[in-house]
């Protein structure tokens, strides 16, 4: 049962890790300091999907879930629980590259927002 419990976990925090790096950018207006956090985080995603590669998280879960008795799953964690809801059919190399290209396009959102924001405040405190 523990197994299990844990499988689950790693998989609340493999979640977690996506939303961070893809909404991560906007915390940098809490504390500057999240961007060191959060820049490498996002690359890690982009490169993820870019090249193809399983994040080491799956085989984690995949461990757990056997050691609990339960099966393992092939693939990765966006491949066999993020996909399934966004499309019906298999994750194909064209997809995934899309989805590295569509979190590198929010980043890029995010950080505008928070240059713009920050430069708004600062103008304000010149005058």
């Amino acid at each position: 049962m523990i197994y299990r419990m844990l499988a689950d976990l790693v998989v609340i925090l493999h979640l977690l890790f996506i939303i961070f790096a893809l909404l991560g950018g906007s915390l940098v207006l809490w504390r500057g300091y999240m961007l060191l956090v959060h820049v490498p985080a996002a690359l890690w995603v982009a490169v993820i999907s870019f090249k193809g590669w399983i994040c080491p998280l799956t085989p984690l879960e995949n461990q757990l879930r056997q050691a609990a008795g339960g099966e393992g799953y092939p693939g990765g964690f966006v491949e066999h629980y993020i996909i399934p809801v966004i499309y019906p059919v298999g994750l194909r190399f064209d997809v995934q590259f899309l989805l590295g290209m569509v979190a590198i396009g929010i980043n890029i959102v995010i950080y505008a927002l928070v240059y713009y924001w920050c430069k708004l405040r600062h103008d304000r405190w010149r005058e």
